[in-house]
């Protein structure tokens, strides 16, 4: 990413299935991991946020990884750091129960920030 990419607001969208990606025109910055999304929110400029939950992830012992592991970092960095999370956080995962989670999470996360939810399903 060029230093003149940087200095606008990011649009990050984390799907394993490139066949859900927006279109290059809509500006997204397409990532296939949590941990892509979480250096991109580590530069302070994310501005919108679009999860799927299942990614087809496993770490080392055979755990799961899933797009609410960005939500739960999220979490976390408000709480001990007071990050400012994105302006905009959407949910646009196909799983009933993992976007539900993702969603209440989100919630808390708006709350305890005091930013207000702008959390909505894609």
């Amino acid at each position: 990413m060029s230093s003149a990419d940087r200095s606008r607001p990011l649009k990050v969208w984390l799907d394993d299935r490139p066949e859900r990606d927006p279109p290059a025109e809509e500006g997204w910055t397409i990532v296939r991991t949590p941990a892509e999304v979480v250096a991109l929110l580590e530069t302070g400029e994310v501005e919108e946020l679009s999860l799927d939950h299942d990614l087809a992830l496993w770490d080392e012992s055979g755990r799961e990884i899933t797009g609410d592991e960005v939500v739960t970092w999220l979490m976390e960095a408000v709480v001990t750091r007071s990050f400012a999370p994105p302006k905009q956080i959407v949910v646009h995962s196909g799983n009933p129960a993992g976007r539900r989670r993702m969603e209440l999470g989100i919630e808390a996360i708006y709350r305890r920030s005091g930013a207000g939810s702008t959390s909505r399903t894609g």
